[in-house]
């Protein structure tokens, strides 16, 4: 072989490896999210985050027999399995899905096995490029913007930050307990642990103020209102106004959880003789029940309400928006996978 070809050679070779390592460099580089990107609604994530709908798909977390991370249309069709995870906290954003994963559901027993490690992951929407971002006991975490606020607690300490989305420009931002899961415009809103005020966070300066000297559970903004638990008053629902200062009281009732989407709010009205979950308008208004009993994690997509009887994490029910009745949502499920076949 002449001289000449072989230098050619070379450099076509020296080239090639050049791409291969500009292709898998970018590969691997994390894209970043629009700008206003938020994980998921308040009102799921204070519902373990069950369910999380972006840019026209639900990820779900299937806590049936079965289990694992599922994706289907609003209208719940196009039902398909991601993985085989056992999942929480949905959060999605751009090009990633992000959750926390409590363990693998084994196929060896008919029952399933849960095992593997705790960790906090991010992959693609299809379930693609899984990678751990964190091993921490997660209490709560949310996606703003490239950022996830993340809320762990391992038993004896607290720990709050906010962490890149590539798993970089990790930053501790307190040592005691901020709930991440209401964010609005850039900032997040929760209940001080220890005054139980209104807080709210720039998530562009970390800077934290009191906006509200009234005490709060599980603020959720919608619009210019904040909803909330009223702590001082047995833990009635109402509305802040933003704008105006104004409250609302929506309902007299003691309420264990609730949720608001879509023009709607659904409540588990805590009584000791006739304990009801109650769907009604955001105004308080045309409130009925639709199941008796006590129910837990609410979790709303634009179509549906899902959410679990307490002390069965299970079975889960759904009920079209606005419905008086409701329905177990595997029996639906099924069906639809059986019309995909």
């Amino acid at each position: 072989m002449n001289k000449p070809l072989k230098i050619i050679i070379a450099v076509i070779t020296a080239v090639l490896l050049l791409l291969v390592l500009v292709w898998s460099l970018m590969a691997q580089r994390i894209a970043l999210n629009p700008e206003g990107t938020v994980g998921n609604t308040a009102g799921n994530l204070y519902n373990e985050g069950l369910f999380c709908e972006y840019d026209g798909t639900v990820y779900f977390s299937n806590s049936n027999t079965n289990g694992g991370l599922f994706r289907m249309s609003p209208d719940e069709s196009n039902i398909s399995r991601i993985n085989t995870l056992k999942v929480r906290n949905l959060l999605a954003g751009g090009k990633y899905l992000y959750y926390y994963e409590s363990g693998t559901l084994s196929t060896n027993s008919e029952f399933g096995v849960l095992t593997g490690t705790k960790s906090f992951n991010r992959c693609e929407l299809d379930g693609r490029r899984n990678a751990a971002l964190s091993r921490e006991l997660l209490s709560t975490a949310q996606l703003v913007g490239n950022y996830l606020y993340m809320m762990t607690s391992n038993g004896t300490s607290n720990s709050f930050y906010k962490l890149k989305i590539d798993a970089s420009e990790k930053v501790e931002l307190a040592d005691y307990v901020i709930n991440p899961a209401c964010a609005s415009g850039g900032y997040l809103y929760y209940s001080g642990s220890k005054d139980l005020f209104l807080h709210q966070l720039n998530t562009s300066t970390d800077v934290d103020r009191v906006l509200w000297e009234e005490k709060v559970w599980n603020p959720v903004v919608d619009g210019d209102y904040v909803y909330y638990m009223d702590v001082s008053n047995n833990y009635r629902l109402c509305r802040y106004s933003l704008s105006l200062g104004t409250v609302d009281v929506l309902t007299e009732d003691r309420v264990d959880c609730f949720n608001v989407g879509s023009g709607y709010i659904y409540y588990q009205k805590n009584d000791a003789t006739s304990p009801q979950l109650i769907c009604m308008y955001t105004d308080g208004t045309n409130a009925h029940a639709i199941a008796g009993g006590n129910y837990t994690h609410i979790n709303m997509t634009s179509r549906y309400v899902y959410f679990q009887a307490f002390g069965d994490d299970k079975t889960l029910y759904h009920s079209p928006l606005g419905s008086n009745s409701c329905e177990i949502f595997y029996a639906a499920m099924e069906a639809a996978s059986k019309e995909q076949k």
